[in-house]
C-alpha cells in the first residue's frame, strides 16, 4: 500500500510539473496585426511586419509585458487583409471574434482601415492605424486611434509649401477615385490650393481607378492645361509609372507628392525620375538623431534597408500599445473588460515620445503632429526639408 502511494504521489508531482497549467502557466496577451502582406502594397505589409517582430524581441528580452506584479507573455497574430477593404474587415472579424485579441495594430491604408475601424469600435476592440490619415477612419469611433496626422491637416501642408517654395499659381491633380486615401487627400489639398490661389487655380483635376497602369491620357489633359506642376498622392507602385510617363510626355516641371510617398520602394522602382522630387511625410531618415535613428539603423542591419514611414509609425503604435497595457495594473482575465481597459488607457496618455514625434490622445483619438516635407536626393536618399507643425 505504502508503494502503491507513493506511485500516486510521484505521479501527481510529475502531471503538475508537466501541466501547461500547473501553477498558473505564463498568461499569454494576443495582439492582432492586419496588414497588406499580399496585393498591391505589400511592402507595406513587409514593413508592417518587421517593425512588429522587433518590437516582440524587445518585449521577449524582457521577459514578456510587466501590468502590476504579474508579467505576460505576449503573441502577435498576424492578419494578412490582401491590400483589400473586404479583406481588412474580415481579418478584424477573426482577430476579435476567434482569436480574441486584446488590441489590433493596423490596418494601414485608409481604404483597409475605414471599414475595418467599424468593425473594431462595433465590437469594442481597440485598434490604432499607424499610417490612415483619412479622417472616417476615427470619426465618431472611440475605440479606433491612429499614430499619424490627419489629410485635413496634410493637404494644406502640401498646398503652402508648394505655394512658397515654388511661387506657383497653377495646379494639377492626379488621384485614384476609388481609394478612400488619395481620394480625400486630393480633395482637401484642392480646396486650400483654391482658396489660397482663388477658384479655377486647380487647372487640371484628373483621375483614375485602382490597378490603372496607363495614365498618358490623363497626363496629357494636365500638360495641355497650363498646369504648373502636378500633386499625386498615390502609393509607391503608382508613383514610379505616373512620374516616368510624365516625363516621357515631355513633363519636366515639380511633381509632389504625400506621405504614400514613403517606401523605399519609391525610389527604387521611380530611379532618377524621381530625383529631386518633394513629398510631405511623417518622418525623415537621413540625418534622423536620438531614438529615431537608433531604430533605423537596428532596422537596416537586420532587413537590409532603411525602415520607411510606415515600420517608423508601426514602431511608435506598439509602443502606444505597450504603455497603455502597462498602466492598467492589472488585467481581469475577462477579455470584453480588458479591451474596455486598454481603450480608456490609451485615451488618457498624454505624451508618448515616439520615433515620429510626441503624441497626445487626451483630446481625442487623433494625435496633433508635425508633417515633414522630404526631398528625394540625388542619391536617392528622402532628405529633411523642413517640418511643418499646426
Amino acid at each position: 500500500m505504502g508503494k502503491a502511494f507513493s506511485l500516486v504521489v510521484m505521479a501527481v508531482i510529475a502531471g503538475l510539473v508537466f501541466s501547461p497549467c500547473a501553477w498558473g502557466a505564463a498568461k499569454t496577451i494576443k495582439i492582432g496585426v492586419n496588414a497588406p502582406i499580399t496585393g498591391d502594397i505589400p511592402k507595406v505589409g513587409e514593413g508592417t511586419k518587421f517593425a512588429a517582430q522587433m518590437w516582440l524581441e524587445d518585449v521577449k528580452k524582457a521577459g514578456g509585458i510587466k501590468i502590476g506584479k504579474d508579467t505576460y507573455k505576449v503573441d502577435l497574430v498576424i492578419e494578412d487583409n490582401e491590400s483589400k477593404a473586404e479583406s481588412a474587415v474580415k481579418a478584424n472579424t477573426k482577430l476579435i471574434t476567434v482569436d480574441e485579441v486584446l488590441v489590433i495594430v493596423g490596418p494601414q491604408a485608409s481604404k483597409q482601415a475605414v471599414p475595418a475601424g467599424e468593425v473594431a469600435n462595433n465590437y469594442k476592440t481597440p485598434m490604432i492605424s499607424p499610417w490612415s490619415t483619412n479622417p472616417d477612419t476615427t470619426k465618431n469611433r472611440p475605440f479606433v486611434f491612429r499614430a499619424c496626422f490627419l489629410d485635413p491637416f496634410q493637404g494644406p501642408v502640401v498646398a503652402n509649401f508648394v505655394k512658397e517654395e515654388f511661387k506657383l499659381t497653377k495646379a494639377a491633380v492626379l488621384y485614384d477615385v476609388a481609394s478612400d486615401y488619395p481620394k480625400g487627400l486630393a480633395e482637401f489639398f484642392k480646396a486650400a490650393w483654391e482658396k489660397a490661389n482663388g477658384p479655377g487655380s486647380v487647372v487640371a483635376y484628373e483621375s483614375f481607378t485602382t490597378k490603372d497602369t496607363d495614365f498618358s491620357s490623363q497626363l496629357t489633359k494636365i500638360t495641355k492645361s497650363g498646369a504648373e506642376f502636378i500633386f499625386t498622392p498615390q502609393y509607391y507602385n503608382e508613383v514610379a509609372l505616373i512620374v516616368q510617363q510624365a516625363h516621357q510626355l515631355g513633363w519636366n516641371k515639380p511633381i509632389v507628392g504625400s506621405d504614400s510617398w514613403g517606401s523605399a520602394e519609391t525610389v527604387k522602382l521611380c530611379g532618377k525620375d524621381c530625383y529631386g522630387s518633394f513629398f510631405s511625410t511623417h518622418y525623415a531618415a537621413a540625418g534622423a538623431k536620438g531614438k529615431t535613428k537608433e531604430f533605423i539603423d537596428r532596422y537596416n542591419k537586420k532587413y537590409g534597408y532603411i525602415p520607411d514611414d510606415v515600420a517608423a509609425l508601426t514602431w511608435d503604435s506598439f509602443g502606444l500599445v505597450q504603455q497603455a497595457i502597462q498602466s492598467l495594473g492589472k488585467l481581469s482575465g475577462d477579455v470584453k473588460k480588458d479591451r474596455q481597459a486598454v481603450r480608456d488607457a490609451m485615451a488618457k496618455i498624454k505624451k508618448f515620445e515616439g520615433i515620429t514625434g510626441d503624441m497626445d490622445f487626451t483630446k481625442g483619438n487623433d494625435p496633433s503632429k508635425c508633417a515633414v516635407i522630404v526631398r528625394i536626393s540625388d542619391r536617392g536618399e528622402f532628405e529633411f526639408y523642413k517640418s511643418v507643425c499646426p
